[in-house]
C-alpha cells in the first residue's frame, strides 16, 4: 500500500496521509517529483523521455517526463527524485546532480481502462546535471516500455498542438525550456 501525503495549495503536508489508489479516486491534492534530463547535441536541447508502459493506470503507451513519481509520505521532495531516477531508469544520481528550478500544480480528470483517474499535485520538478547513456539506462519494465531522445523544441510545440504522443505536462517542459533557454547550448 502506498501512502502519499495530502499537501495544501503550496504543496506542505497537511499531516493527513492516504492511499494512493484513493488520491487519484478523489482528487486529492499530492506531491510528486519531475526529474528532467536533457543534453545538447549541435547547438539544440534534447530531452529524455520515457514511453510509459502499457499497465500504466494513466496515459498508458505515451511519452512522458524523463523520470517521475509519486512522494511517499514524510519523504522529501529531492529523496524521492533520487529514488524515481534510479529504480525508473538506473541513474544512481547524487543529491548535488539534481537542481530544483521551480514548482507546479496539475489538475486533470480523465478516464482510463473503463476507471476516471483525478490527479491533482504539486510537482518538484529537477534537472538532471549529468552524463547519460541511453544504451545504459536500464528502464523499470513495470513502468517503462523505453526511452528516446526528442528535440526540446519539437516537443513543445508538439505537446502545445496536444499531439496524442505524448502527455508530457506542458507546465514541466515550459520551466525547462525556459531555464535551459538562460544556458547556451554547447556543441558536441
Amino acid at each position: 500500500m502506498e501512502l502519499l501525503d495530502i499537501v495544501d495549495e503550496q504543496g506542505c503536508p497537511t499531516g493527513k496521509t492516504e492511499e494512493r489508489s484513493i488520491v487519484h479516486a478523489n482528487g486529492l491534492r499530492h506531491r510528486t517529483s519531475h526529474v528532467w534530463i536533457a543534453r545538447s547535441v549541435s547547438g539544440r536541447w534534447q530531452v529524455l523521455l520515457q514511453k510509459r508502459a502499457l499497465n500504466k493506470d494513466s496515459f498508458p503507451g505515451k511519452y512522458d517526463t524523463s523520470s517521475a513519481g509519486h512522494i511517499p509520505a514524510g519523504i522529501e521532495p529531492l529523496d524521492s527524485a533520487i529514488r524515481e531516477l534510479e529504480e525508473e531508469l538506473g541513474i544512481k544520481a547524487e543529491p548535488e546532480q539534481l537542481e530544483f528550478i521551480g514548482s507546479i500544480s496539475i489538475f486533470f480528470e480523465k478516464e482510463f481502462h473503463g476507471k476516471m483517474f483525478k490527479d491533482n499535485e504539486k510537482v518538484s520538478v529537477f534537472l538532471f546535471n549529468g552524463d547519460v547513456d541511453i544504451d545504459r539506462i536500464e528502464v523499470q519494465k513495470e513502468e517503462i516500455d523505453s526511452v528516446a531522445w526528442f528535440d526540446l523544441e519539437e516537443t513543445f510545440e508538439a505537446c502545445m498542438a496536444h499531439d496524442p504522443r505524448f502527455c508530457v505536462p506542458v507546465k514541466g517542459l515550459a520551466l525547462v525550456r525556459d531555464y535551459l533557454e538562460r544556458k547556451s547550448p554547447m556543441a558536441e
